[in-house]
This record gives structure tokens, C-alpha cells and sequence, in this order.
């Protein structure tokens, strides 16, 4: 199926179905994308499809004037955006100067468009890092992938760079203490020979009992929306969603379905 990039540091505003309007922040080469997962439903498509021609990534003061001039001219357009979005070509938090970008971000929003929030899409795959964990603590919306509880399903549905552990990963997201949103995507198919389901009995169990370690101010549930580099991922229907948020209703965890 088909996948993309995006083609700029800062791009949007786009109507987002789980943050509004959302302006986004591309902090990865426009050529090609780098993340330290390499998920089978992303719409960036595959590390291995997607590598970037140079690696270079934008400097912090390319990425705050970029930023300044847009939000400048959306506000005098009368377009400011709800959100300003850290996304793009891969994993945001792998820039070297996330903290000081961040730092600027808030900045200019405060100076642009104050009543936008702040928000990071993240994998969670760099919050041991301190200048992350602080880096996402300044933010409105530190929003941390959390797809399954189980070791094997986390291979194949993410397919993490490294000697990444979930176990590890449940421990590192208690740090936040609750300032943190979950995101977690259902989804099922095959893929190198292997069937997966991260919306079975056993996988609801521990994802539940990790999400009430974690204790987070909520949990944003969804399934594909777009196109995948994996034909075989099939998409998990409203109904199913609607049925894993009364689960966790019943553990008095808030919850957001996308």
C-alpha cells in the first residue's frame, strides 16, 4: 500500500482525528525516515523502504524560525492551530537538542498562539534519556506508545531497534507519575509467518494491568485509518474499540477512542 513522508520541517495545519488542529514538527530528514521502531502499520512505511539520502537533521534555530514565520502567518490569517504536534519522519525524541526544541517551541507558542497546547507523539522508546523525561514534562500533551504488554507481540507489531524490553519500558513510564497519555493501536494479521492480536483476552489482561501501574490521565485507543506497508494488518472495527473501553471503564481508567 501506499506510504509517505513528509516533505518539511513544519507542516499543517491538518485536521487531526484524536488532537483537532494540529500543526506538525518534522525534526527527521524530509528524505527519509528514522525511528527505533520500525512498526508494521506505519504510515511512513518501513526503515528498511525509507532510508533518507543524508541524515542531517534540522538545527534547533532552522526549526524555531520555520516555526515562528508559520505561526505568524496563521495568526494573521485567524488560523491559529489547537495543537502544535511533534510527529513526522520517524521518532522525534532521537534529536540531540529535543529539550532545547521543545524549550523554544513553548516559546514561540506563547508569543503566537497561546491557547495552543503542546503535544509529542512518541514511541517510548527514549525515556531513560533525562533530557526526554524533561523535555516531556514541559510539553501540554506527552503522548507515549504503549501497543501491547507482551514481549513477542511488542516484536512484531514494533519491531524495536536495540535491546528494547517493554518490562523495562512499564517501569520507565511510571517516572512521568501520571503526566502522560497513552496510545495504544489495535490492530491484526500476520506478518513473517507469525499471526498476532493485540486485542485478545490474555493481551487485554497485561496491557490493563500495565496501563494501572502506569496510571495515566488517559488512554487513546484507535485502529489503521490510513495505508500500511504490510498487506496482511487488518483493521480492528468501532464496535471491537467501544468493547476494550468499557474494560477499561471497569478499571476506572479514562480513556479516548480515535
Amino acid at each position: 500500500m501506499a506510504t509517505f513522508l513528509f516533505d518539511s520541517i513544519v507542516f499543517g495545519p491538518v485536521k487531526s482525528r484524536r488532537l483537532g488542529t494540529s500543526l506538525g514538527i518534522n525534526l527527521l530528514p524530509t528524505s527519509g525516515k528514522i525511528c527505533s521502531f520500525n512498526c508494521i502499520y506505519c504510515e511512513c512505511g518501513l526503515n528498511e523502504e525509507r532510508k533518507p539520502d543524508r541524515k542531517r537533521l534540522p538545527a534547533a534555530r532552522e526549526i524555531d524560525a520555520e516555526l515562528r514565520l508559520k505561526l505568524e502567518t496563521l495568526m494573521h490569517e485567524n488560523n491559529e492551530p489547537d495543537v502544535i504536534t511533534f510527529a513526522g519522519n520517524g521518532e522525534p525524541t532521537l534529536h540531540p537538542d529535543f529539550l532545547k526544541i521543545i524549550k523554544n517551541t513553548i516559546s514561540a507558542r506563547n508569543a503566537y498562539c497561546p491557547g495552543a497546547k503542546v503535544s509529542v507523539l512518541s514511541n517510548s522508546t527514549r525515556i531513560w534519556n533525562k533530557d526526554v523525561i524533561d523535555a516531556l514534562n514541559l510539553v501540554d500533551m506527552n503522548i507515549l506508545k504503549l501497543d501491547s504488554a507482551v514481549e513477542e507481540t511488542v516484536k512484531l507489531i514494533n519491531d524495536p531497534n536495540g535491546s528494547f524490553n517493554i518490562t523495562d519500558c512499564i517501569e520507565q513510564l511510571k517516572v512521568f507519575k501520571g503526566k502522560l497519555i497513552i496510545q495504544t493501536l489495535f490492530c491484526r494479521g500476520e506478518v513473517n509467518g507469525k499471526h498476532f492480536d493485540n486485542t485478545t483476552e490474555s493481551e487485554l489482561t497485561e496491557w490493563i494491568v500495565a496501563l494501572r501501574a502506569i496510571n495515566p490521565e488517559y488512554v487513546m485507543i484507535y485502529s489503521i485509518s490510513r495505508d500500511t506497508p504490510i498487506n496482511s494488518i487488518k483493521k480492528v472495527s468501532k464496535d471491537e474499540l467501544l468493547e476494550i473501553g468499557k474494560r477499561l471503564a471497569e478499571n476506572n481508567i479514562a480513556f479516548e477512542i480515535a
